[in-house]
């Protein structure tokens, strides 16, 4: 695969997307599982395919479409949670139907031949274009820097929002930001393993580096590590075997996950028992 990688731009690219994608999912996957987000960062995920149907109605970049869905939804989703305190389960459910209700819709209206949705769907790391890597770039960008120079904030807003907000840290626009920082990061892993498993990817690692620490900053550069392990051995399973690429990533990092939470079940059983 090596010799290959240095020939086909394509596998050059799905690289590149696969090391980017991890940072993505080191940094802002760690803060959704320290603040439980899993399911509404799946609602939005969802929501998002409404935004590649607008896309291909309209003519232009999907992933432009999804971009701006994705933040639509982040903001409807934690305004509405905010104002009219409707139970955050319920509200997840209907941005997840309404999104890919009108993106089927808009796909059933796109004049010509049905397109193919299958990669944005369950991804495919072996299509990724120089664009989405230069999107997905900018995404990490982005997010590394509006992390790194809020962190001491996002670390007293992790630990206690009630009492960071006490302390005069503005909590709301915190909240905010992360929402969209989501949906940035959503948009970024489409092309990676697609909308239906985006969230595996987004957890998995995290919830393996939290086996090994608590420290917030340990937790994101172990789940980094992770991700990029995953990322990269499964774009060489998915190349070597002709399969998904997306479902190989994800697979990997479940069927990691578990043996991760057996090993560290077992070990602290042994340290119980001597």
């Amino acid at each position: 695969m090596i010799k290959a990688f240095m020939e086909y731009t394509f596998l050059q690219n799905a690289v590149f997307s696969a090391l980017l994608a991890s940072i993505i999912c080191g940094i802002i996957g760690t803060i959704i599982i320290e603040e439980k987000l899993v399911m509404m960062s799946g609602g939005i995920a969802h929501t998002s395919f409404g935004g590649i149907g607008l896309g291909y109605f309209l003519e232009i970049e999907p992933i432009i479409g999804a971009l701006f869905f994705s933040i639509l939804a982040a903001i409807g989703l934690i305004t509405i949670r905010r104002k009219i305190k409707v139970n955050s389960d319920t509200l997840m459910g209907i941005f997840w139907a309404m999104g890919m209700a009108l993106g089927i819709l808009f796909i059933a209206f796109t004049p010509g031949y049905p397109p193919d949705i299958s990669s944005y769907l369950f991804g495919n790391i072996l299509t990724v274009t120089s664009f989405d890597i230069k999107i997905i770039l900018i995404f990490t960008i982005v997010l590394v820097f509006t992390i790194s120079a809020l962190f001491n904030y996002w670390k007293a807003y992790l630990f206690d929002s009630q009492f960071s907000s006490v302390i005069g840290i503005k909590t709301k626009l915190l909240e905010y930001l992360l929402f969209i920082l989501i949906a940035l990061a959503i948009v970024a892993l489409i092309r990676v393993v697609g909308i239906i498993l985006v969230i595996a990817l987004l957890t998995a690692p995290p919830a393996i580096a939290k086996l090994f620490s608590y420290d917030l900053k340990k937790m994101i550069f172990y789940a980094i590590f992770f991700s990029m392990f995953f990322s990269l051995a499964g774009l060489w399973i998915s190349y070597q075997f002709n399969i998904s690429s997306g479902a190989s990533i994800v697979l990997l990092a479940g069927f990691s996950y578990f043996i991760a939470v057996l090993i560290s079940k077992r070990t602290a059983g042994l340290k119980t028992y001597s």
